[in-house]
Protein backbone atom coordinates (compact mmCIF):
# COMPACT_ATOMS: atom_id res chain seq x y z
CA UNK A 1 0.00 0.00 0.00
CA UNK A 2 1.20 3.79 -0.78
CA UNK A 3 -0.46 6.43 -0.26
CA UNK A 4 0.34 9.60 0.18
CA UNK A 5 -1.38 12.61 1.98
CA UNK A 6 -0.98 16.79 2.42
CA UNK A 7 -2.61 18.69 4.86
CA UNK A 8 -6.18 19.28 4.98
CA UNK A 9 -9.61 17.73 5.29
CA UNK A 10 -9.69 14.31 6.84
CA UNK A 11 -11.45 11.37 5.01
CA UNK A 12 -14.37 11.42 7.40
CA UNK A 13 -15.24 15.19 5.99
CA UNK A 14 -16.06 13.96 2.59
CA UNK A 15 -19.61 12.64 2.25
CA UNK A 16 -19.43 12.66 -1.92
CA UNK A 17 -16.52 11.27 -4.04
CA UNK A 18 -16.45 12.03 -7.78
CA UNK A 19 -14.75 9.59 -9.75
CA UNK A 20 -13.13 10.80 -13.17
CA UNK A 21 -13.45 8.03 -15.71
CA UNK A 22 -10.84 7.40 -18.29
CA UNK A 23 -8.09 6.72 -16.70
CA UNK A 24 -9.43 6.42 -13.19
CA UNK A 25 -12.15 4.13 -12.99
CA UNK A 26 -11.52 2.30 -16.77
CA UNK A 27 -7.99 1.31 -18.11
CA UNK A 28 -8.34 3.70 -21.48
CA UNK A 29 -4.82 4.84 -21.99
CA UNK A 30 -3.54 1.83 -24.05
CA UNK A 31 -7.22 2.28 -26.45
CA UNK A 32 -5.96 6.51 -26.02
CA UNK A 33 -2.73 5.27 -27.50
CA UNK A 34 -3.73 3.22 -30.18
CA UNK A 35 -6.00 5.51 -31.98
CA UNK A 36 -4.71 8.96 -31.38
CA UNK A 37 -2.18 8.94 -34.27
CA UNK A 38 -5.18 8.23 -36.11
CA UNK A 39 -6.66 11.09 -35.17
CA UNK A 40 -3.72 13.12 -35.86
CA UNK A 41 -4.05 12.37 -39.40
CA UNK A 42 -7.55 13.40 -39.48
CA UNK A 43 -7.39 16.50 -37.44
CA UNK A 44 -4.20 17.86 -38.68
CA UNK A 45 -1.57 17.62 -35.91
CA UNK A 46 1.80 16.27 -34.83
CA UNK A 47 1.91 12.27 -34.70
CA UNK A 48 3.12 11.03 -31.55
CA UNK A 49 6.69 9.37 -31.81
CA UNK A 50 7.58 5.77 -30.46
CA UNK A 51 9.25 6.89 -26.95
CA UNK A 52 6.95 10.44 -26.68
CA UNK A 53 4.32 8.48 -24.18
CA UNK A 54 6.40 9.65 -20.81
CA UNK A 55 7.41 12.97 -21.24
CA UNK A 56 3.46 13.50 -22.42
CA UNK A 57 2.32 11.92 -19.07
CA UNK A 58 4.40 14.72 -17.44
CA UNK A 59 2.44 17.44 -19.44
CA UNK A 60 -0.56 18.55 -18.25
CA UNK A 61 -3.16 18.99 -20.95
CA UNK A 62 -3.12 22.88 -22.19
CA UNK A 63 0.82 21.86 -22.86
CA UNK A 64 0.19 18.57 -24.38
CA UNK A 65 -2.28 20.91 -26.82
CA UNK A 66 0.96 22.97 -27.54
CA UNK A 67 3.03 20.30 -27.78
CA UNK A 68 1.02 18.94 -30.39
CA UNK A 69 0.25 21.83 -32.38
CA UNK A 70 -3.54 21.74 -31.73
CA UNK A 71 -5.53 24.95 -31.98
CA UNK A 72 -7.90 25.56 -29.35
CA UNK A 73 -10.82 25.77 -31.80
CA UNK A 74 -9.97 22.57 -32.68
CA UNK A 75 -10.80 20.50 -29.33
CA UNK A 76 -14.05 20.27 -29.28
CA UNK A 77 -14.32 18.53 -32.88
CA UNK A 78 -11.54 16.14 -31.92
CA UNK A 79 -13.36 15.74 -28.88
CA UNK A 80 -16.60 14.25 -30.07
CA UNK A 81 -14.34 12.37 -32.32
CA UNK A 82 -12.67 10.32 -29.90
CA UNK A 83 -16.37 10.08 -28.05
CA UNK A 84 -18.10 8.94 -30.96
CA UNK A 85 -14.82 6.28 -31.14
CA UNK A 86 -15.17 5.40 -27.86
CA UNK A 87 -19.21 4.53 -28.09
CA UNK A 88 -17.99 2.15 -31.32
CA UNK A 89 -15.54 0.53 -29.57
CA UNK A 90 -16.41 0.75 -25.98
CA UNK A 91 -16.89 -3.67 -25.86
CA UNK A 92 -13.03 -2.63 -25.60
CA UNK A 93 -13.04 -1.29 -22.56
CA UNK A 94 -12.19 -2.53 -19.16
CA UNK A 95 -11.79 -1.35 -15.32
CA UNK A 96 -8.95 -1.11 -13.60
CA UNK A 97 -8.55 -4.72 -11.22
CA UNK A 98 -10.41 -3.87 -7.81
CA UNK A 99 -12.51 -0.94 -9.15
CA UNK A 100 -15.95 -3.07 -8.54
CA UNK A 101 -14.72 -3.73 -5.25
CA UNK A 102 -13.26 -0.20 -4.30
CA UNK A 103 -16.70 1.35 -5.46
CA UNK A 104 -18.81 -1.45 -3.39
CA UNK A 105 -16.74 -0.98 -0.42
CA UNK A 106 -17.20 2.93 -0.45
CA UNK A 107 -21.00 2.74 -0.99
CA UNK A 108 -21.06 0.23 2.09
CA UNK A 109 -19.20 2.95 4.22
CA UNK A 110 -22.17 5.29 3.26
CA UNK A 111 -20.21 7.57 0.59
CA UNK A 112 -22.21 8.57 -1.86
CA UNK A 113 -20.30 8.00 -5.35
CA UNK A 114 -20.76 9.95 -8.65
CA UNK A 115 -18.91 9.75 -11.82
CA UNK A 116 -18.15 12.99 -13.64
CA UNK A 117 -16.69 12.39 -16.97
CA UNK A 118 -15.74 13.97 -20.72
CA UNK A 119 -17.19 10.08 -21.80
CA UNK A 120 -20.55 9.73 -22.50
CA UNK A 121 -22.67 8.20 -19.79
CA UNK A 122 -23.56 4.87 -21.81
CA UNK A 123 -20.15 4.29 -22.17
CA UNK A 124 -19.50 4.82 -18.63
CA UNK A 125 -22.67 2.59 -17.47
CA UNK A 126 -21.45 0.05 -20.08
CA UNK A 127 -18.33 -0.51 -18.50
CA UNK A 128 -19.40 0.00 -14.85
CA UNK A 129 -21.70 -3.09 -15.67
CA UNK A 130 -23.11 -4.60 -12.54
CA UNK A 131 -21.21 -1.40 -10.80
CA UNK A 132 -23.49 1.45 -12.59
CA UNK A 133 -25.81 0.25 -9.88
CA UNK A 134 -23.37 1.95 -6.89
CA UNK A 135 -23.16 5.69 -8.56
CA UNK A 136 -25.95 8.18 -7.32
CA UNK A 137 -25.10 10.32 -9.66
CA UNK A 138 -23.70 10.53 -13.32
CA UNK A 139 -22.71 14.11 -15.13
CA UNK A 140 -20.89 13.19 -18.33
CA UNK A 141 -19.80 14.61 -21.60
CA UNK A 142 -17.99 17.47 -19.60
CA UNK A 143 -15.46 19.92 -22.11
CA UNK A 144 -12.12 19.32 -21.68
CA UNK A 145 -11.70 22.06 -19.87
CA UNK A 146 -15.37 22.38 -18.48
CA UNK A 147 -15.21 19.92 -15.42
CA UNK A 148 -15.53 22.23 -13.13
CA UNK A 149 -19.07 23.64 -13.57
CA UNK A 150 -20.06 19.45 -13.64
CA UNK A 151 -18.98 18.75 -10.17
CA UNK A 152 -20.44 21.73 -8.60
CA UNK A 153 -23.53 20.45 -10.47
CA UNK A 154 -23.44 16.94 -8.69
CA UNK A 155 -22.11 18.41 -5.36
CA UNK A 156 -25.77 20.58 -5.80
CA UNK A 157 -27.79 17.49 -7.21
CA UNK A 158 -26.25 15.61 -4.22
CA UNK A 159 -27.44 18.15 -1.51
CA UNK A 160 -23.63 18.65 -0.66
CA UNK A 161 -21.41 21.68 -0.02
CA UNK A 162 -18.34 21.39 -2.55
CA UNK A 163 -16.53 20.88 0.62
CA UNK A 164 -17.83 18.04 1.57
CA UNK A 165 -17.00 16.20 -1.75
CA UNK A 166 -13.62 14.93 -2.96
CA UNK A 167 -12.58 14.46 -6.64
CA UNK A 168 -11.10 11.41 -7.79
CA UNK A 169 -8.86 12.08 -11.10
CA UNK A 170 -5.67 10.92 -12.74
CA UNK A 171 -4.87 14.37 -14.64
CA UNK A 172 -3.61 17.28 -13.65
CA UNK A 173 -6.81 19.01 -15.18
CA UNK A 174 -9.05 17.21 -12.92
CA UNK A 175 -7.48 18.95 -9.91
CA UNK A 176 -7.35 22.31 -11.64
CA UNK A 177 -11.02 21.59 -12.15
CA UNK A 178 -11.94 20.54 -8.52
CA UNK A 179 -10.01 23.95 -7.54
CA UNK A 180 -12.30 26.14 -9.58
CA UNK A 181 -15.61 23.74 -7.67
CA UNK A 182 -13.78 24.62 -4.14
CA UNK A 183 -13.56 20.86 -3.57
CA UNK A 184 -10.57 18.28 -2.88
CA UNK A 185 -8.56 16.63 -4.70
CA UNK A 186 -7.34 13.21 -4.66
CA UNK A 187 -4.94 11.47 -7.90
CA UNK A 188 -4.43 8.40 -9.22
CA UNK A 189 -1.25 6.79 -9.72
CA UNK A 190 -2.49 4.28 -12.47
CA UNK A 191 -3.73 6.74 -15.03
CA UNK A 192 -2.54 9.34 -17.82
CA UNK A 193 -0.34 11.84 -16.01
CA UNK A 194 2.51 10.34 -14.31
CA UNK A 195 2.39 10.07 -9.92
CA UNK A 196 5.21 12.52 -10.10
CA UNK A 197 3.66 15.40 -12.10
CA UNK A 198 0.21 14.66 -10.05
CA UNK A 199 2.15 15.12 -6.70
CA UNK A 200 3.50 18.18 -8.09
CA UNK A 201 -0.30 20.09 -8.05
CA UNK A 202 -0.62 18.66 -4.40
CA UNK A 203 -3.29 16.39 -3.93
CA UNK A 204 -4.92 15.42 -1.27
CA UNK A 205 -4.18 11.90 -1.48
CA UNK A 206 -2.16 10.07 -4.05
CA UNK A 207 -3.29 6.51 -4.31
CA UNK A 208 -1.25 3.70 -5.98
CA UNK A 209 -3.55 1.58 -6.11
CA UNK A 210 -7.93 1.19 -5.55
CA UNK A 211 -7.96 -0.57 -2.17
CA UNK A 212 -5.56 2.24 -1.00
CA UNK A 213 -9.06 4.26 -1.74
CA UNK A 214 -10.82 2.49 0.70
CA UNK A 215 -8.09 2.23 3.61
CA UNK A 216 -8.08 6.04 3.13
CA UNK A 217 -12.01 6.73 2.64
CA UNK A 218 -13.86 4.16 4.41
CA UNK A 219 -11.75 3.06 7.27
CA UNK A 220 -12.03 3.42 11.11
CA UNK A 221 -11.65 6.85 11.47
CA UNK A 222 -14.78 7.13 9.20
CA UNK A 223 -17.72 8.99 11.12
CA UNK A 224 -21.62 7.70 10.69
CA UNK A 225 -23.85 10.22 8.72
Amino acid sequence: MSVTTSEGATAADYRLVAFDFDGTLADTFPWFCTNLNDVAARYRFRRVEAGETERLRGLGARAILKDLGIPVWKVPLIARHMRALATREAGQVRLFPGVPEMLAELDAAGIALAVVSSNSEANVRRALRGAAGLIRHFDCGAALFGKARHLRAVARTAGFDPAEMLAVGDEIRDAEAAARAGCAFAAVAWGYNSPEALAGVAPAYLFAEPSDVVRALAGPSRRAY
